[in-house]
Parts: C-alpha cells; structure tokens; sequence
C-alpha cells in the first residue's frame, strides 16, 4: 500500500494513468464493432503505418503526432477503400500496408538517427515519454472519440449487423464506415506513446474478445468491453510499476491472464 501511494506521488505516473485509461476506453468501444465487422488486425495495420510516419517525422525534425495524425487517417481511409473495392480482401490489405510501412520507419530511422530512445518508445511505448502537451492533446482526442462514438452508437450498430439492411432503411453506410475508421486511427495514435506501435492493438482486441465471452448482446458486450479494458489497463501499469517491468507488455499480459480465465469459465460454465 505503502508503494501505491509512492506511486501516486509521481507527476508522470498520474498522466500515464489519465491517458491510459481514456485511451483503454476509446479502443475498447471502438474494438466491439471492428471484431465483430472482422477488421480486429486494422488497428497493427495503422499503428505500424503510426510508426513509419513518426519515424519520418523525427527523422526531418518535424513534431511527430502533428505529422502522424493525418498520414494514420488517409491510410485508414484507404484501407477501407481497399478492403471494399479490392480483390484481395481486408485482411490481406492490412498485412501489406503493415508490412510496408514498418519496413518504412526501420530503413528510415536506420538511415538516419538511429533507434533513439525517441523513436524506440514510439516503438514499444513509454510512460516518461508523455509531457503536459502530450497529455493535453491526448485528452481532447480521447474525449472526441468518445464523444462521436456516443453521438454515432445505433448507427454504428446497424453497419455492424447488417450493412444491406441499414442502407435499405437510408443509414448512409460509407459515412459511418470512414468514420469508425477514423476513430480508429485517431485512438492509435494517442495510444502509441503509452502502448507503443507494437502493442497498442491488444487494446481494441483482447477487451472486445472478452467481453465476447461474458455477454452476448451488443450493448452489453460494449459495457464490458470498457470495464475490462479500463481494468486491465490500471492493474497492468500499478504492476510495471511495482516490478519494474515495461508497461505495454504488462498491460497486455494482464488481458491475456483475464481473457484466459474468462474462456476458462465459460467453458466451466458449459
């Protein structure tokens, strides 16, 4: 107890903690609608693409998350044009924008400054990355996505369901499609400084798959999508705390450990 409330004490811990758990939420409402649509690996897709533009962008000395936001927005948009149009399918789109843009950011930080600490929380994440205008823009892009997904939420469950149906009743379906991907992209990018380009998509996944094993009805399982995700979230960075272990990789162990015990006790309960 005593440590916890060391914890506290510290100014970067109290933004690790205030971002992480907004950024948590974000992921886990927009993780329900993306698993259940079968777009769970966008998020690795756009946070690799995150991490090729941050690459750039620190490589020509221009601000990172100014350059990342619009290059991770047009790339979710043109997945999403090319899992629609394109023969080759979601999936398949997304392993090879990933690909190519993480091939990208590694030759380009090779070439030019070397994996810096700058560029290797990017990567893996880092709670002493964040300043107070991290922090700042963080919170006002959490609190847009959170706000747009409430605003949007029976629309989006329509397209979730049923894409033909929702189009039939004069849902406009491409808009509400562009704009789960733009809050998408929007949540990576606030998140990659916490998480890192590596780990911050076990946010979207692993809470909506639980919450999945827990619940079935689409309110609920977004509920507990948040609760869980919010949970794992806290208990992951007061344990990387505690023993001094990186946080991203904490954070996803701990909704691995909670995914397993929840698959564990739904086949129990069967």
């Amino acid at each position: 107890m005593r440590l916890l409330l060391q914890m506290m004490t510290y100014p970067f811990i109290l933004r690790a903690f205030v971002v992480g758990i907004l950024v948590s939420l974000c992921a886990a409402l927009l993780g329900v609608p993306l698993v259940l649509k079968r777009y769970a690996m966008i998020g690795d897709g756009l946070s690799h693409v995150s991490f090729g533009a941050l690459a750039i962008a620190v490589a020509c000395g221009w601000a990172p998350v100014a350059v990342s936001i619009p290059v991770v927005i047009v790339a979710a948009l043109v997945l999403l044009r090319m899992a629609e149009r394109s023969r080759m399918g979601a999936d398949a789109a997304i392993a090879l924008t990933s690909a190519s843009a993480l091939a990208t950011g590694v030759i380009v930080t090779s070439l030019t400054t070397g994996m810096t600490t700058d560029v290797d929380s990017y990567m893996f994440g880092s709670i002493l990355a964040m300043d107070r205008g991290d922090v700042a823009l963080s919170v006002g892009l959490s609190i847009a996505v959170l706000a747009l997904f409430i605003l949007c939420y029976h629309r989006l469950f329509a397209i979730t369901f049923d894409e033909s149906f929702s189009r039939a009743t004069g849902v406009n379906v491409g808009l509400y499609r562009t704009l789960l991907s733009v809050l998408t992209a929007l949540t990576i990018v606030v998140g990659m400084r916490l998480m890192g380009a590596m780990l911050i998509s076990s946010l979207v996944i692993f809470p909506a798959l639980t919450a999945m094993r827990i619940l079935k009805s689409f309110r609920g399982v977004v509920m507990a999508a948040a609760i869980i995700s919010v949970g794992c979230f806290t208990a992951g960075l007061t344990a990387a705390y505690l023993l001094n272990t990186p946080v991203g990789a904490t954070v996803v162990l701990v909704n691995l450990a909670v995914f397993v015990l929840c698959c564990a006790g739904a086949k129990l309960r069967k």
